[in-house]
């Protein structure tokens, strides 16, 4: 074999184990963006609006998963969930004759649970940010929420808007009251209990 001919085979070589390589990072920067879509649903989309780049976006919810395993997350006990429930039951009841107060109530108390079960109650977008690694569905609700809750405390609520809230906040409340063990439980249920406070709210 020529030197040329060599020279040729080494190119053509190395040209084969870089094309595989960049198939290889492809693939698997593939199944990262998949795993991430799965995991965080809406949020993925939301990521993506709120920055500059796929990469930026997916980073930005790397970093949410690796902030939450840090958190010393704890299951309530009985008393706590049965206190957390009973209010609940009161801000719902609350709703017939004062939807405004009901729903500063609600906000008031998502906030609390989430100190009881471990998570930092810092600002608005860091709670909600935290909340989207487990309940990525809920936490898309929790915003739309909060943004009524706002629109409420200016002046501005519109009926149809608290009652969405509330059932935006129920569903979150008992996601958040739910074990772990409980979780995939109350995921396939919580589309009932929706429908259900949507009767209540409007009794």
């Amino acid at each position: 074999m020529s030197n040329t001919t060599l020279i040729i085979v080494i190119v053509v070589a190395i040209a084969i184990v870089a094309a595989i390589a960049v198939v290889g990072y492809r693939m698997a920067q593939q199944k990262r963006t998949a795993r991430l879509r799965e995991q965080y649903g809406p949020e993925y989309d939301r990521a993506l609006d709120q920055t500059e780049s796929q990469r930026e976006a997916e980073s930005e919810l790397r970093d949410r998963s690796k902030r939450h395993e840090k958190l010393e997350l704890r299951s309530l006990d009985s008393s706590e969930r049965e206190n957390f429930e009973r209010r609940w039951s009161d801000i719902q009841g609350q709703f017939v004759d004062d939807p405004s107060t009901a729903v500063r109530n609600a906000d008031l108390l998502v906030v609390e649970v989430m100190s009881a079960r471990g998570y930092p109650a810092e600002d608005f977008d860091q709670r909600a940010n935290d909340l989207s690694v487990r309940y990525p569905e809920g936490t898309q609700r929790y915003r739309e929420a909060r943004r009524v809750a706002q629109a409420n405390a200016d002046g501005s609520g519109d009926a149809e808007d608290l009652r969405q809230a509330v059932t935006s906040y129920r569903s979150l409340v008992l996601a958040l009251l739910a074990d772990d063990e409980d979780r995939t439980r109350h995921n396939r249920t919580e589309h009932d209990n929706n429908q259900m406070t949507e009767r209540e709210t409007q009794a």
